[in-house]
């Protein structure tokens, strides 16, 4: 199961509440493709679709699709603020290798990806 950070939840409700939809959530999902095999993604959606994983956490809802919930299990994300400004990361640990932009791992799956791109 995923969890979220309290921060992470704070900047993700003060995003929805802002946009006026504080009763959508936050979709995560894994998608083929990025620099080391796989890639994260982030949406905010209202819809709950057939097979969605509904996790509850620090009063925010996570919607996670039956593909990407065992490369997500057991992963955190959090709010990161850096010179470069802030954002959500995900921390996954099923990545055996991820690329140094955060935004691509690999689970060691097929070898061929696992060696990350060096984008940093």
């Amino acid at each position: 199961m995923m969890s979220i950070t309290n921060e992470a939840a704070d900047q993700l409700r003060r995003f929805l509440d802002e946009q006026g939809t504080p009763e959508y959530g936050l979709r995560v999902f894994v998608a083929p493709g990025g620099c080391s095999g796989l890639q994260y993604g982030m949406t905010v959606e209202e819809q709950v679709e057939e097979g969605d994983e509904i996790i509850e956490s620090n009063g925010v809802r996570i919607l996670v699709d039956n593909f990407s919930a065992s490369y997500l299990e057991g992963s955190e994300i959090d709010y990161i603020n850096s010179l470069m400004g802030g954002g959500f990361t995900v921390r996954n640990p099923n990545a055996v290798a991820s690329c140094s932009c955060g935004h691509s791992f690999d689970t060691g799956e097929n070898a061929t990806t696992s060696q990350g791109c060096g984008c940093g």
